[in-house]
């Protein structure tokens, strides 16, 4: 929804842009629940699998294309909903759950004026949003008034802060430019939470070795990117444990505090 309200308000503090977003999603998505057999995909299930209960009302914030809102709501049994600003992103979203026959309330919205109400979810979910912004500390806090007292925010960013920060580096340093590397530890994922607002706060490396973390194609040509994507996955699929360094996402998890919303 470029130059909605929502928008103009927070450009200056971001360092994408609908435009960005829309680019993204132009290409085609299968429709289909995401494959496990991804390696990005299966850390992902394996952070909420433990997290979501059925009947959990549920939102994703920057949801597009729908592929693990529409798997937490077949597979986990929660009530979903998602947001995203970007029309075209969300509009795959849309077509993606009229395929399979599920639900959502989807909005395309402005974090920072959404017309969810405060409290409304049991369980919200970020997946590479926070780090677009040069201060998140508003955008975290937005995660935690949309929780009902005692509910959960789960905030990932790429762990660009070691190896996969200086892979990226040489693949393409203006992809790395759009994120706020500073924020990409556990110490400062955790400085961005709101004393007044939150029960519980952890950060912690989290997910198998992923190539899919690194964009590669200003350097590889596609077919070469595809067979060492596919060795790395293949490899990550083994792998028996997190090794920390080689963790593609950080995770910060909040619990809101048991309070009455008023």
């Amino acid at each position: 929804m470029a130059g909605t309200p929502g928008e103009r308000v927070g450009q200056a503090n971001e360092l994408t842009s609908v435009t960005h977003w829309d680019d993204v999603w132009a290409g085609n998505v299968r429709m289909s629940l995401p494959s496990p057999w991804i390696i990005a995909t299966r850390n992902l299930q394996r952070l909420l699998r433990p997290r979501v209960r059925p009947g959990d009302r549920f939102l994703e914030i920057g949801c597009a294309p729908g592929k693990m809102l529409a798997w937490v709501a077949a597979e986990l049994g929660a009530q979903v909903s998602g947001l995203d600003y970007s029309e075209r992103g969300l509009a795959t979203a849309r077509r993606l759950f009229s395929a399979l026959g599920l639900q959502a309330d989807f909005r395309c919205e402005d974090l920072r004026a959404t017309t969810y109400a405060e409290g409304s979810f049991d369980i919200v979910l970020s997946v590479g949003v926070i780090e677009h912004f040069d201060d998140p500390r508003d955008v975290v806090r937005e995660h935690l008034r949309l929780l009902a007292p005692g509910g959960t925010a789960l905030m990932t960013v790429p762990n660009y802060g070691g190896i996969y920060g200086r892979l990226q580096a040489y693949f393409d340093p203006e992809l790395l430019a759009l994120h706020n590397l500073d924020v990409m530890t556990c110490d400062a994922l955790r400085a961005l939470v709101p004393a007044d607002d939150a029960a519980e706060v952890c950060a912690f490396p989290s997910g198998r070795l992923s190539p899919w973390v690194i964009g590669m194609t200003r350097r590889w040509p596609a077919p070469v990117i595809q067979a060492v994507g596919h060795l790395a996955n293949a490899a990550a699929i083994l792998q028996p444990v997190d090794i920390p360094a080689l963790c593609p996402m950080l995770v910060l998890e909040v619990k809101r505090a048991k309070r009455v919303v008023v």
